[in-house]
């Protein structure tokens, strides 16, 4: 059965895109014996091939105001009665022998040839029908859909229509709702009418043979009371197709607005976000040029101070070996001395005491030149090993530094990199759409490089934390040498430049000048020492806290707090002397130890009156060495 339906198609000749252009279709639907003109129908099938209105919203019921002019309700078209009972033997007659019951409505003023069932579809009847297990069956939709996609029609669907439990030999073929549809819709129509097997046909034969009948639903198969009918009333609707053209261009025209202010909007967010990226890049950029002259200063200062370390340590060492070699001649001077004193050792009785003498005061200065150069041989290998060790310090120091900032220019360079590419990024989601294959794949790339450089801005950061951390070693080294330094002038005890200052050491003098003003000279000194030995309790005691937080060029600063209870007490009793004795204590131990509130030792510069760094304390050491060998 599914071959002869085959070989009907095939038997007919005929190529719907091929034979049928426009303007025949435009007379053909001319020439037909309606009773209303297609002016409608011509414009759309002149121009149904550029438009592509996409008309996937479903229809509303009333929307057209077609159903509004209609005499029927649709209780009436609803009304039919599907309880009769058809008997096999009248199947085949009812399908071949017949047409489709039509129960036409009386017409309105409306052309109602101009009124289709949308969306579109198409009826097929006479299909074949044979008897198969007791039940008449016929080819399936999909058959059916297949054989008229071979015939350039296009169907969504087709849907074969059956009466209770048999085949009615009718079928619904739906196209697409676009004007593509409505283009298959017609020339499936056609398609049928130049085999004479159309709409008019199938009603004013009798007999219609083992031909296949179809046309396109329109008005009168909407009000059908049969069962097709039914069908196109439950799956569409009535709509003229100027109706449709309307409704296209009012959504075409709300969805070009709701455009227009889209790109509009985007247009203002991207012109936001090229200043916002501009605006960085000029402050990076700005930014990094003042980095990089901050840097060439710093690298100038420290070639200048290596070129002067060298320049010393040369002087050093040379002076070092002088003062060697004119030991050497003063030990060689005394035991040349002490051989002549051995010659005389047999003259007189008071000779040979003075010769003893003589011999003890020269054992004597031996022993104190062997003293003095033991000490001076430690004290310079002690110098030479802390200037050793500083000169290391800074030059790892100065690589890290350098290293850091070469890091530091790069993670800037990635990061200006970076939000650029953001931005770009960003600028490229707006503009470019899902349709444009260009855009998507620079969207992509970018995208790409961007988790690259990230990657690169993650490695140096990691590459940062380590420099740092060696930083800190490099650190702890010259902490190191500070503190051997002061542990060297500990031994130390003239007075000079550079010394060791007791931090947060309260200095007794004005305690004891207060104290004489006060007191007798018996009792003054006791006295003061009592009341300096109480205030260096009170400063060590961690619970008191007579400080205040100010701001110093945009700086949180701690200073003394004056109106504290005991320093004003202190002061209107013992004066600004002593005053200011206990708040500069104050300030040292909150500066060099604020956690344990006790004195520190630090390396002090007393003739500038400040911190003495490695370098001048390892200075000072070794000219008072050279001053030691010239004697």
């Amino acid at each position: 059965m599914e071959d002869n339906v085959e070989e009907d198609f095939h038997s007919r000749d005929i190529g719907i895109k091929d034979d049928i252009d426009m303007t025949s279709a435009e007379e053909e639907i001319q020439n037909v014996d309606y009773e209303t003109n297609v002016s409608e129908v011509d414009q759309v099938t002149a121009n149904w091939i550029p438009m592509e209105h996409n008309l996937h919203e479903e229809p509303c019921t009333g929307d057209t105001g077609i159903k509004d002019d209609i005499d029927m309700t649709s209780e009436e078209m609803l009304n039919l009665d599907h309880e009769t009972k058809v008997s096999e033997e009248d199947v085949v007659t009812a399908v071949r022998g017949s047409k489709p019951e039509i129960d036409m409505a009386p017409q309105t003023d409306q052309n109602v040839d101009d009124i289709y069932v949308w969306p579109w579809m198409g009826i097929v009847v006479n299909l074949p029908i044979e008897l198969k297990d007791g039940k008449y069956v016929g080819s399936s939709g999909s058959k059916l859909k297949h054989e008229f996609t071979k015939q350039g029609f296009n169907p969504v669907r087709v849907r074969p229509l059956w009466n209770r439990d048999c085949y009615s030999g009718t079928a619904i073929v739906e196209f697409k709702k676009d004007w593509n549809g409505f283009y298959n819709a017609i020339s499936f129509d056609k398609y049928f009418e130049a085999d004479r097997l159309g709409k008019i046909d199938w009603r004013a034969r009798k007999d219609h043979g083992s031909q296949i009948y179809g046309w396109v639903a329109q008005y009168d198969d909407y009000h059908d009371q049969g069962i097709i009918g039914e069908n196109l009333r439950k799956f569409g609707d009535l709509k003229t197709v100027s109706g449709i053209e309307i409704e296209d261009e009012r959504k075409t025209n709300t969805l070009m607005s709701d455009l227009s202010n889209v790109i509009e909007e985007k247009d203002k967010n991207i012109e936001e976000m090229k200043c916002k990226v501009e605006e960085t890049s000029s402050a990076l950029y700005k930014e990094i040029g003042e980095k990089e002259k901050l840097v060439d200063a710093y690298n100038e200062e420290i070639r200048k101070m290596q070129t002067e370390t060298q320049i010393h340590l040369k002087k050093i060492l040379l002076d070092h070996e002088k003062r060697r070699s004119d030991l050497e001649s003063q030990r060689e001077e005394i035991e040349l001395h002490a051989r002549k004193l051995e010659k005389r050792h047999a003259q007189s009785e008071s000779e040979r005491r003075k010769l003893i003498e003589e011999q003890e005061e020269i054992s004597r200065k031996n022993n104190a030149l062997q003293m003095a150069t033991m000490a001076q041989k430690k004290a310079d290998a002690n110098v030479m090993r802390v200037v050793e060790t500083h000169k290391l310090a800074k030059e790892n120091l100065h690589k890290r530094i350098i290293n850091l900032e070469k890091e530091l220019e790069a993670k800037q360079a990635i990061e200006l990199e970076i939000e650029q590419l953001r931005g770009s990024l960003k600028v490229m989601n707006l503009i470019g759409s899902e349709e444009d294959v260009d855009a998507q794949t620079k969207i992509k790339l970018m995208a790409d490089k961007l988790e690259e450089k990230e990657g690169e801005l993650q490695y140096l950061n990691e590459t940062q934390v380590a420099l740092i951390a060696k930083e800190r070693e490099s650190n702890d080294e010259l902490v190191n040498a500070r503190k051997e330094l002061i542990e060297a002038f500990e031994e130390m005890s003239c007075e000079a430049d550079v010394g060791i200052k007791k931090m947060g050491d309260l200095d007794i003098k004005p305690f004891q000048a207060a104290c004489k003003r006060k007191h007798h000279d018996e009792v003054a000194d006791d006295k003061a020492v009592k009341l300096c030995s109480l205030w260096d309790k009170h400063i060590r005691n961690p619970k008191w806290h007579p400080y205040k937080t100010v701001i110093i060029n945009r700086e949180n600063k701690e200073v003394i707090d004056p109106e504290d209870k005991k320093l004003k007490y202190l002061k209107n009793e013992f004066g600004n002397e002593v005053y200011d004795a206990v708040a500069t204590a104050l300030l040292e131990l909150n500066e060099y130890n604020a956690s344990g509130r006790y004195p520190v030792k630090q390396l002090w510069n007393f003739k500038e009156d400040r911190r003495a760094t490695v370098k001048e304390g390892a200075m000072f050491i070794l000219d008072k060495w050279k001053k030691k060998k010239q004697k």
